[in-house]
């Protein structure tokens, strides 16, 4: 078995598609800002997080026609410097809905929504995990 991706299924594909493009600066994997479907990586990274218009998906699941309540995903991206990364994103209108502040003794986070209310959490590791 091998990962594939994280697929956050939305309703606001176009907004979701900016947020990760623009706010995030997440790289698309090709050009898709209408959908049904696109995926992103972070720089250097080999993980994927995946947008899947939650409409053409509840075609294939019909339990996903209704709407979704309450949070149902958390995206996590190391970053080196949470700081400057929230000041980065502040300045693409992104406001974070939590932090910069500890989390642990040893990481510090900072939290964010996209469109459609999925979490996103910026950590920075003070030190190495063990």
């Amino acid at each position: 078995m091998e990962f594939a991706q994280i697929r956050l299924l939305v309703t606001d594909f176009t907004g979701c598609y900016r947020f990760y493009r623009d706010v995030l600066g997440l790289t698309p994997q090709f050009e898709a800002p209408d959908g049904p479907y696109a995926k992103f990586t972070a720089a250097g990274g080999t993980v994927g997080i995946a947008l899947q218009d939650r409409a053409q998906m509840a075609e294939v699941l019909d339990t996903l026609a209704g709407a979704p309540a309450g949070h149902r995903s958390l995206v996590v991206l190391r970053v080196d410097d949470l700081d400057r990364h929230c000041a980065e994103l502040a300045t693409r209108k992104a406001t974070p809905v939590h932090g910069p502040a500890p989390m642990t003794d040893r990481m510090r986070v900072a939290h964010f929504t996209d469109p459609e209310g999925n979490l996103i959490e910026l950590q920075e590791w003070l030190t190495p995990r063990t």
